[in-house]
């Protein structure tokens, strides 16, 4: 079947919401009901929250079942999709994957694809089935992080020169697609992230701090070329804990094309934990030897 060609948000009927954890896949349904969206959550054992699915519409499956989700996503009339909420991915031992599960990773060789290539051919995939895929804040476009700082707190003259270079490491080894995120302390990389997460690269790397003037930043951007509907770098109230019990000084992230979980909470929680929450535009954030 050939892929769904694109149609206006206002034709949009009935929404299939591919959940994983945390607390956006319900928000989303919460806000596709105050546009008279039918939202239906496809949820994944061992990964969505059980509450995302009370009093909704919902199919459970377990990760390798992309047939029986689409089975049940096309019995219910639903093919508009949005991925949204954190998974790990796994091994494909780990998926006891059906028959279109297992034909997915055919077509793609079996490789060993980075998240970003996984992404792009698994929407490749889903389009050529007949499902289009949306991102999350097109329904929900107060989830992306503005331009400038939120809160308090601003980064000082030694914070910038370590999200500079973040910035001028990211757009390196983005391009690897490798990981969206990197720490920072006085011009020297603590860690880059790899396959265990933002929040386990921070935990890491609170133990490879150096003395010195700055205590550290997280910087989390796009990759360039990245699909900008099903994997927008995420933060939220667990990303600002964890900074603060660590000691780091703050956190820039891509604004405009960054999710931010329960905004209220992070501003809330940085300001009280004295730290700084900050959006930026990569292209235009300078060399890490200009003056901010």
């Amino acid at each position: 079947m050939p892929a769904c060609e694109e149609k206006p948000l206002s034709a949009i009927k009935k929404l299939g919401i591919i959940a994983g954890s945390g607390v956006l896949p319900a928000r989303l349904a919460a806000a596709c009901l105050k546009q008279n969206i039918e939202p239906f959550v496809v949820a994944f054992k061992g990964h969505t929250d059980a509450q995302t699915v009370q009093n909704l519409p919902h199919a459970w499956v377990h990760q390798g079942a992309a047939g029986r989700a689409m089975k049940i996503l096309r019995k219910n009339g639903i093919s508009d999709l949005v991925m949204i909420g954190a998974m790990r991915r796994p091994s494909l031992s780990e998926l006891r994957p059906d028959f279109k599960t297992l034909a997915f990773f055919t077509k793609i060789g079996l490789k060993a694809l980075g998240d970003d290539g996984f992404l792009k051919a698994l929407r490749r995939y889903l389009e050529n089935e007949g499902f289009r895929l949306y991102g999350a804040h097109v329904f929900l476009p107060d989830l992306l992080m503005p331009e400038g700082t939120a809160g308090r707190h601003q980064p000082n003259a030694q914070d910038w020169q370590d999200i500079k270079r973040g910035v001028n490491v990211l757009q390196t080894t983005g391009h690897l697609d490798i990981g969206q995120a990197v720490i920072v302390q006085n011009g020297y990389v603590l860690g880059i992230e790899a396959a265990e997460g933002t929040d386990a690269l921070i935990l890491r790397c609170a133990a490879l701090k150096r003395k010195g003037p700055g205590n550290g930043v997280l910087i989390k951007l796009c990759k360039p070329g990245q699909d900008r509907d099903i994997d927008l770098p995420t933060i939220g109230p667990q990303t600002i804990k964890n900074l603060i019990d660590c000691g780091f000084s703050g956190l820039a992230v891509h604004a405009d094309h960054s999710l931010i979980a329960d905004i209220n909470n992070v501003i809330a929680l940085a300001d009280t934990g004295n730290i700084f929450v900050t959006g930026l535009v990569p292209e235009t954030t300078g060399n890490e030897n200009d003056e901010p």
